[in-house]
């Protein structure tokens, strides 16, 4: 991974650049978030990389949280009008438009970070899902890259600990409306209740839902412990990808020059949201567990057994998402030419 390089380079750049032109063009960034997400350490840097690489001639504004647009679904109508140009959206945020997109909730295919971040920068899985996107949007929404937002999804509830798939059973779990990750739910013995995501810390509380699937730095930003969400289980079910799209049109009009200074802010912004969660996961861990948190890690043979009892929804996947099979089988040789990779460079530097 090249974080302190392409950082360190974006860093200097901002020093030394001095603007010798005109805004020529205003790129409007939008994440229904807060400045303690990783959405906005992302965007922090893209801005930063953008500004300076294209000697001033690009401009980015950043909006964040809803003033530009309330949910997944208006921001990326905004979008596809024109009204905003960079969005961040979660796979359950854009299914409703783009289903094969919930591949990223597809449970315990990639084993850690680094198999991660290898699938969304070194294969063909992200251009062939812009292609998708492109067409299906009419031209009009195009997927820049996939970053992280929050790590990894997690198992957590309020009633007792979950160290096997047996003891899922009968949990009302909040979920996004998309349709696969209530499927997983449902698999596992627990009922998916979808529930708007600013309503779930009262849900927690009230009893509506006694669970969710997050990951450590939302659980702890948005204070659930104080809510009842007391027992977390890392079993890792699902990286927590962030798909950030951008009008295409405005991309298009842009001079060659100026293009390669967008896509490589991009890729800038997204080796950010890859670190920023590992940071920032540390003091949320102890934090939890600081105030009274039931943190469990599964043994390998109980996370070889949640893998089981969640095959069924590949085979959902595939049957009910347009194109699920192709994707499935597309993300498999990514993940399986990613392990290759990887170990392939650990071998190297344990010589």
């Amino acid at each position: 991974m090249k974080l302190l390089t392409t950082l360190g380079a974006a860093a200097l750049a901002a020093v030394l650049a001095v603007p010798a032109m005109a805004q020529d063009f205003t790129i409007r960034a939008t994440a229904n978030s807060n400045e303690n997400d990783e959405d906005y350490d992302g965007l922090v840097v893209f801005k930063n990389y953008v500004e300076a690489a294209s000697n001033g001639a690009i401009a980015v504004e950043l909006f964040i949280g809803t003033q530009l647009c309330s949910n997944g679904a208006e921001c990326l109508q905004g979008v596809a009008d024109g009204s905003i140009d960079v969005f961040v959206t979660t796979s359950g945020g854009a299914a409703g438009i783009f289903p094969y997109v919930q591949i990223f909730d597809l449970p315990y295919l990639m084993a850690d970070d680094r198999i991660a971040e290898e699938v969304l920068t070194n294969t063909a899985l992200v251009s062939q899902m812009r292609a998708k996107a492109l067409e299906d949007s009419g031209d009009s929404i195009r997927i820049m890259t996939v970053g992280n937002t929050g790590g990894w999804r997690n198992f957590a509830n309020t009633q007792r600990r979950v160290a096997e798939p047996s003891d899922m059973e009968g949990l009302k779990i909040r979920t996004v409306v998309a349709d696969l990750p209530q499927e997983l739910v449902r698999t596992l013995g627990a009922a998916p209740t979808p529930i708007p995501w600013p309503e779930l810390f009262t849900s927690l509380q009230t009893g509506v839902v006694e669970g969710s699937k997050n990951g450590i730095t939302d659980i702890m930003g948005m204070k659930f412990p104080d809510a009842g969400l007391q027992y977390l289980t890392l079993d890792g079910h699902a990286y927590m990808a962030a798909i950030w799209v951008m009008n295409n049109q405005k991309f298009q009009e842009m001079p060659d020059d100026m293009k390669r200074v967008v896509v490589d802010g991009f890729a800038a912004l997204q080796q950010a949201t890859f670190a920023s969660p590992k940071r920032k996961s540390i003091q949320a861990y102890e934090d939890f567990v600081a105030g009274g948190g039931d943190l469990y890690v599964p043994t390998p043979e109980q996370k070889a057994a949640f893998q089981e009892a969640a095959a069924p929804v590949y085979d959902w996947f595939a049957s009910n998402v347009d194109g699920g099979e192709e994707m499935l089988a597309n993300l498999r040789a990514a993940v399986a030419e990613a392990e290759e990779n990887v170990n392939a460079r650990r071998a190297r530097d344990l010589e």
